[in-house]
């Protein structure tokens, strides 16, 4: 398969649709090429206005940014590419002056590199809803974020919703780790992998993401992509995943 940026970004932006409609707070509008996502979370990165386009429609993307910095806040701006003037111009109106360069990055389902341990992939379970608020505290421990961070971004009937399939690892019998795997438009997304501060560097971390992206292979995916820092880019690197297109956020300093 053949992966452009433009169709990972197309699943990515899908798969923010599908989390706005879902989660128990979320809110979602379009105009134009420019979104409008809300999710309540206390996270910039899940409350944004963004533009789906790699040259950005600014008067949708500043009605967009009104829209969601009324309802929300932290939040944040996001657009394909290096941003240019305008766009920092237009974030710095609505207060938004800390820059950030997102990582895109994508791999087909032929090229994935499997080398993590079996007998460890084994300890990761699939999850549902019935076990959302266990998944909540183990993300927010996983994430190191302050108790409530993520609200019921994971509540409802999220980790039930038919292109959504969440994920609990556990390491001597407690719950230790997080995935998520989101299936749109024939790929999938890996979101949310996190694992506790006392059990990492043991590969937990790449057991979750291997069984995030063994099942969504068997259940058809073509490619998968993923938003990376700086520091868990190796990780996805020696997995097979490449750089598609950089992307940058701007939120409250």
């Amino acid at each position: 398969m053949h992966i452009t940026a433009d169709r990972m970004a197309a699943a990515y932006f899908d798969a923010v649709k599908v989390l706005c409609g879902v989660t128990p707070m979320g809110w979602y509008a379009e105009r134009g090429t420019a979104r409008a996502a809300v999710t309540h979370a206390r996270a910039a990165s899940l409350n944004v206005a963004y533009d789906t386009a790699p040259e950005p429609d600014l008067g949708s993307l500043d009605e967009m940014a009104a829209e969601v910095g009324r309802r929300v806040a932290p939040w944040s701006i996001m657009v394909r590419g290096e941003a240019g003037d305008e766009v920092a111009g237009l974030a710095a109106r609505h207060g938004l002056v800390e820059r950030e360069e997102l990582s895109l990055l994508a791999c087909a389902a032929g090229d994935i590199v499997f080398r993590g341990d079996a007998v460890q992939r084994k300890l990761v379970r699939q999850v549902g809803a019935a076990a959302s608020d266990l998944y909540t505290e183990v993300l927010t421990q996983g994430f190191e974020a302050p108790e409530g961070a993520f609200g019921s971004l994971m509540g409802g009937g999220v980790l039930d919703a038919d292109a959504i399939t969440g994920y609990l690892a556990e390491e001597s019998g407690r719950p230790a780790g997080t995935g998520l795997g989101m299936r749109t438009s024939g790929v999938v997304g890996v979101f949310n992998i996190a694992v506790v501060p006392a059990v990492r560097g043991r590969g937990l971390g790449r057991a979750i993401t291997e069984t995030v992206l063994l099942d969504a292979v068997a259940a058809g995916a073509e490619a998968a992509y993923l938003h990376t820092s700086a520091m868990g880019r190796p990780l996805y690197e020696s997995m097979g995943f490449r750089l598609v297109e950089k992307w940058t956020a701007f939120e409250a300093r």
